[in-house]
């Protein structure tokens, strides 16, 4: 996916005068074998302020965007945390274990070392990663970077990110409606517009020779499924709209996600719905938010550096029927009813994801808009289908009205059914939803948008949201260990 960065990885090893330069390289050498390529080995080893600052400029030079600090010994505490100063976000710290030497001249104590350098970085205000368990051999060592490499991808996508709005939140929509400070705090640019700004855009695309080109694109997409053929020329010409806005708008940022708003008026005024350009967009990357959802296309965003893959927003819906639940889930799967919920949006999920995806029409906006047609006309547009079953990864990044950042995680699966209904839908589970509900989403007044990964990324995204400062973030906690404002007499 073209909106999404590529990471150049390197790896600086630092080591304390009193210690063994050598050692320390002969560790940072084996690491670097046992990641294989694409990792670029700093020949620089760092033991004081001077050396730090050559192996930064060395690194930077060789355009690494993500590093690891490696302590082959027991590491020098202020060159060794100056690094990550100077270098910025994001940064990883990992130890050499024992057993390539004796324990005289081969013991390197990074172990050791490990416990000073967290402190120094604490002292400096630096936020680093530093993994579950950060002392390993070469081979764990590799392993531990390849589990920072979502991680830092993420990161970096963020600190050059800018998110695009069109409209204002609905009215009607309030809870998709935070203060962007918090964007700012994060290191994400944004930029607000009209949907006039929108409309008049997508009026200068009229007879864009471009078009056919598109509309043939979508096509070969929808094959046999598109029995609304006739709006296509209408989407081409808004997809082309939002691709021309991307490249003049995005300036120095390297990314992009946009949050558009997409009723009451779009309809009326553009003479479609724009699920179906939103989910194409977000397949290739560029996450398209629902109702001006700026942190919902922020979540998204998240989700599709650390999974490689498209991600998509969802309303956390309605539940799942009774009779549902016992003909599909119920003796096949471990869930209680209360652990289910549909997922939901009118059809902005790429057709990736979607079992049997197909072009659909506006089921609820039609009964408003042009509830005389026998045939819909400005509510075509959407992409629906069930949501292909698997694993999955809901979360959201929020901020509070204070402009106070906070978040949650669960993991969860789609199981495989047929939810019986309409637009981009299927049945999520998630093990203890019914307190999940109860306890995070509505103690802690989360909107109904939620971000949805395909794969099992909690621990990723878990550790973004850390890197990021996060200090409220929630998950789906087993029933063995009560939320704070779960009441213990409870029936």
């Amino acid at each position: 996916m073209a909106n999404i960065p590529e990471l150049k990885l390197g790896i600086i090893a630092v080591s304390r005068g009193c210690f063994p330069m050598a050692l320390s390289e002969r560790r940072r050498s084996a690491v670097v074998k046992a990641y294989g390529e694409g990792i670029y080995e700093c020949p620089i080893t760092v033991e004081n302020e001077r050396d730090a600052k050559k192996a930064v400029e060395d690194v930077r030079k060789n355009g690494v965007n993500a590093l690891v600090v490696y302590l082959g010994n027991f590491g020098p505490e202020t060159p060794e945390t100056l690094i990550a100063e100077w270098f910025g976000s994001p940064v990883m710290f990992a130890a050499a274990a024992e057993g390539d030497g004796d324990l005289h001249d081969g013991r390197g104590d990074a172990y050791c070392g490990m416990l000073n350098c967290s402190y120094n970085l604490g002292l400096r205000g630096i936020r680093a990663y530093i993994p579950e368990y950060p002392v390993g051999t070469a081979d764990e060592v590799a392993e531990m970077i390849r589990g920072f490499e979502p991680i830092a991808r993420a990161i970096v996508g963020l600190k050059n990110l800018k998110i695009i709005t069109f409209g204002p939140r609905p009215d009607d929509f309030l809870a998709c409606n935070a203060p962007i400070k918090a964007l700012y705090d994060l290191g994400v640019a944004v930029e607000e517009n009209s949907e006039l700004d929108l409309l008049v855009a997508y009026n200068k695309h009229k007879d864009d020779p471009r078009i056919p080109a598109k509309q043939a694109e979508m096509e070969t997409e929808l094959g046999g499924n598109n029995p609304y053929a006739g709006v296509l020329p209408r989407l081409a010409q808004y997809e082309l709209t939002l691709e021309d806005w991307i490249a003049e708008h995005k300036g120095a940022r390297e990314y992009v996600a946009i949050a558009a708003k997409c009723w009451p008026a779009f309809q009326t005024e553009f003479g479609f719905v724009p699920c179906y350009v939103n989910s194409r967009l977000t397949g290739r990357g560029i996450p398209v938010s629902c109702e001006v959802d700026i942190y919902g296309a922020l979540s998204e965003y998240i989700g599709a550096c650390v999974s490689l893959l498209p991600t998509t927003l969802l309303d956390i819906n309605n539940t799942v029927p009774q009779s549902l639940y016992d003909k599909s889930i119920k003796g096949k799967h471990p869930y209680k009813l209360c652990e289910t919920f549909m997922g939901f949006h009118c059809g902005n999920t790429c057709s990736s994801l979607l079992k049997d995806p197909h072009m659909g029409y506006q089921l609820i906006m039609k009964r408003d808009l042009e509830p005389e047609l026998p045939e819909p006309d400005i509510t075509r547009g959407t992409m629906e289908g069930n949501i292909k079953p698997g694993k999955v990864t809901v979360y959201r990044l929020q901020s509070t009205a204070d402009t106070q950042l906070k978040a949650y995680v669960a993991e969860g699966e789609v199981i495989d059914m047929d939810c019986e209904s309409f637009g981009s839908i299927g049945a999520f589970a998630i093990p203890e939803m019914a307190r999940f509900y109860r306890h995070v989403l509505i103690q802690k007044r989360f909107p109904h948008h939620a971000a949805v990964a395909f794969g099992e990324h909690g621990a990723a995204i878990f550790e973004v949201l850390k890197l990021l400062g996060i200090a409220d973030i929630s998950y789906n906690q087993p029933a063995s260990l009560p939320y704070p404002t779960e009441n213990p007499f409870g029936r």
